[in-house]
Order: C-alpha cells, then sequence, then structure tokens
C-alpha cells in the first residue's frame, strides 16, 4: 500500500497542508501514523476528504461535519446521518434565505430615501414604527 506525505495529499486534493493539519485537530481526519515524525497516508483519506469537502458545501460547520463523521454509532448508515443533520441545517437555510430577502427589500425601497434632512427620516421611521417594508419618501 503506498504512503504519501501531506505535501502529496494536499497536492492532489487541492487543499493546503495546513488545512490537512487543521482537519486533522479538529478530529475530521484521523491522526495518520508517522514514518521519521512525518505523517503517512493511505489513498482512503481522499474519500475522507470527498466527505469533508461534501459537507462543508452543504454548510455544515466544522463541529457539525465532526458530527457526521464521528458522532453517530457505527450501525448508524450514511443516508440517516445525512438526513438527521440536513432537517437542522434545511431550517438554519431558510430563515438564512428568509432575512435575505428581508434585507434585498430594504435595499430596494428603504433606501429611496428623498428627505432633505437625517432628522426627517428619523421621524418618518418612527411614525411609521419601523416596517421594515415602510419607504422614506420624505
Amino acid at each position: 500500500m503506498k504512503e504519501l506525505s501531506i505535501g502529496e495529499v494536499a497536492r492532489e486534493a487541492g487543499l493546503s497542508a495546513s488545512a490537512l493539519r487543521y482537519y486533522e485537530r479538529a478530529g475530521l481526519l484521523p491522526a495518520p501514523p508517522r514514518r521519521s515524525r512525518q505523517r503517512r497516508y493511505t489513498e482512503a483519506v481522499f474519500g475522507r476528504i470527498s466527505l469533508i469537502r461534501l459537507a462543508l458545501e452543504a454548510g455544515f460547520t466544522i463541529g457539525e461535519t465532526r458530527l457526521f463523521l464521528s458522532g453517530f454509532s457505527e450501525q448508524t448508515p450514511p443516508a440517516a446521518r445525512w438526513r438527521a443533520l440536513a432537517v437542522r441545517k434545511l431550517e438554519e437555510v431558510n430563515a438564512l434565505m428568509d432575512r435575505a430577502r428581508r434585507m434585498k427589500l430594504l435595499l430596494e425601497t428603504s433606501f429611496q430615501c428623498r428627505c432633505p434632512r437625517l432628522e426627517d427620516c428619523e421621524q418618518f421611521l418612527r411614525a411609521a414604527k419601523r416596517k421594515p417594508t415602510s419607504s422614506c419618501l420624505g
């Protein structure tokens, strides 16, 4: 079985060596054996890196990714792990999307202000009781 240095793994995976060391410290990659004090990986590490990338791309945090990889019993199949984490993550994503829609609406409407002074904007907003869709048109 061919052993790879951290530099070889990093190059082939398109990561930095420091990212691999970070993943190891964070508990995402198991600590590889060392030869002459250097990390030596097998090609199996690329499968784990692919899972890590998939989880991070889906928006999972390092902690959530660690939970996916090692926070379930070994008998829990990957699909059940993904579903358990995805339910929570989808709630977060939906909340982010709602916030983004509100931000977009504010940017498109509220900032078309024609008030001559800041004080006029302040008075308008107080009177409108901070309705997020109101527009300060003076």
